[in-house]
């Protein structure tokens, strides 16, 4: 993105988390630890050695643009970068009122920088019930489109538009199978739209759409069964060869299951927190969970061992306890709540075009190809990037860096993600007593 910025490209981010978060940070902002998104919504305002590589921003995060002390403002400092986006000339807006007015991109003058929630948008799931609070991903797509569309008609470049339907890998964090399927479908419609603006524009143009990692390991098929007879001894290494020869699971997943759930499992756990925040009656918050479940998930046989798993173990464990819950009942399998091995596709609009993705790649590869079909140079921009960020660190009278722009540099031997990035994706499996893996 910095690259096509210098070569005379509009560029443009739009998400569904917040805009601080890894994918769109990665492709404009440089910090030592991703959790820093304080200094990353700095960067993407033009508070770095290169300037401001992004002209249009919309997603979440808004949090991290205000202060401290002021009402939805999460940063550490007092600095409040919305009021400084307006004073650099960005067009800010922060309500589905305010996008509404953007007239799916008609009303855009660029710079723009939309924020629609303090932290992630709402999972599609439950979004689809606040159309009038924040906007879709599709919708979002369309206008940053067509803005950025108009800013280049005159241009000889055009423009390097980044959409990410980026719930779809927290749903899978989750193992929220219903949420899950609302993600892809809003991330269908999207690509849907970006290839219906291809074919329709006058102009050339390239999709690529593909993902950084699978998560989750989901399978349409878990295969639950109940052995009706011994596995044999305790001492046996492999129990299994006792079973029956004809004894085999079924293949059986159930889609309606899915179908039938009106909010997420993060949604039922937010209500979940509230409930447990005004009562500590043990009887209500069974019989609310029970509720819970029928209303929001639309399961009416939850057992009775479920409810008092979710009533017993609090707040913390609900959300893989209640994505559980429909889990089993759709035969979706999961085989993590973290990231997999797995091989992920890459899609194109056009093959001939982007016939250097054809095959197996590494993931480098893609990145390597939308240089050269930019036709950029991002060696340049690295070499200009390391040159000016010295100017920007802080050092001591002995040379040594004690400040760095890119933020907190890393102790000796922690690794860069940090342990929290690494409880957050490697250790929530811990918490789930009901999921089996």
């Amino acid at each position: 993105m910095e690259a096509a910025k210098a070569a005379g490209y509009k560029t443009g981010l739009v998400v569904t988390t917040r805009i601080t978060d890894a994918t769109p940070a990665c492709f404009a902002a440089h910090v030592n630890k991703r959790e820093e998104e304080d200094r990353i919504a700095e960067q993407l305002l033009g508070d770095y050695p290169l300037g401001q590589t992004v002209d249009l921003m919309l997603g979440g995060g808004r949090c991290h643009f205000l202060p401290n002390h002021s009402s939805g403002g999460c940063r550490e400092d007092e600095k409040n970068l919305i009021s400084r986006a307006k004073a650099a000339g960005f067009q800010y807006i922060d309500d589905k009122a305010g996008f509404d007015g953007l007239k799916f991109g008609s009303a855009v003058d660029l710079p723009l920088l939309g924020l629609f929630a303090e932290h992630d948008i709402p999972y599609e799931i439950d979004r689809r019930h606040e159309q009038d609070v924040y906007p879709a991903l599709e919708d979002m797509a369309k206008t940053a489109l067509k803005a950025l569309t108009d800013a280049t008609r005159d241009s000889e470049q055009g423009f390097f538009l980044m959409i990410e339907g980026s719930r779809i890998d927290h749903a899978a964090h989750a193992n929220d199978p219903a949420a899950q399927v609302h993600e892809i479908l809003a991330y269908d419609r999207t690509v849907q739209t970006v290839l219906e603006y291809l074919e329709s524009s006058d102009v050339e143009g390239v999709m690529v759409s593909t993902s950084d990692h699978e998560t989750g390991g989901l399978s349409t098929a878990r295969g639950e069964f109940t052995v009706p007879f011994t596995l044999g001894s305790a001492t046996s290494i492999n129990p299994r060869t006792e079973l029956d020869p004809f004894e085999y699971p079924d293949y059986l997943w159930y889609p309606e299951v899915l179908a039938n759930a009106s909010h997420s499992s993060e949604y039922v756990s937010e209500q979940f927190v509230k409930l447990l925040d005004e009562t500590e009656d043990h009887t209500k918050i069974v019989s609310w969970i029970r509720h819970a479940i029928e209303e929001y998930l639309g399961v009416y046989d939850a057992t009775e061992q479920e409810i008092e798993l979710i009533a017993s173990k609090g707040a913390i464990f609900a959300p893989w306890t209640f994505a559980d819950v429909i889990s089993r009942r759709s035969q979706t399998g999961w085989s993590t709540h973290g990231h997999s091995a797995a091989d992920v596709n890459i899609y194109t609009s056009d093959p001939k075009v982007a016939k250097a993705l054809v095959g197996n790649h590494e993931n480098t590869e893609v990145g390597q190809f939308l240089a050269q079909y930019l036709d950029v140079d991002v060696d340049a921009i690295t070499a200009e990037l390391r040159i000016k960020g010295t100017q920007w660190d802080e050092r001591n009278d002995e040379g040594i860096v004690v400040s760095s722009w890119m933020g907190k540099l890393p102790s000796h031997g922690e690794r860069l993600d940090g342990q929290a990035h690494l409880e957050h994706y490697n250790g929530v499996h811990k918490r789930c007593e009901l999921c089996g893996h």
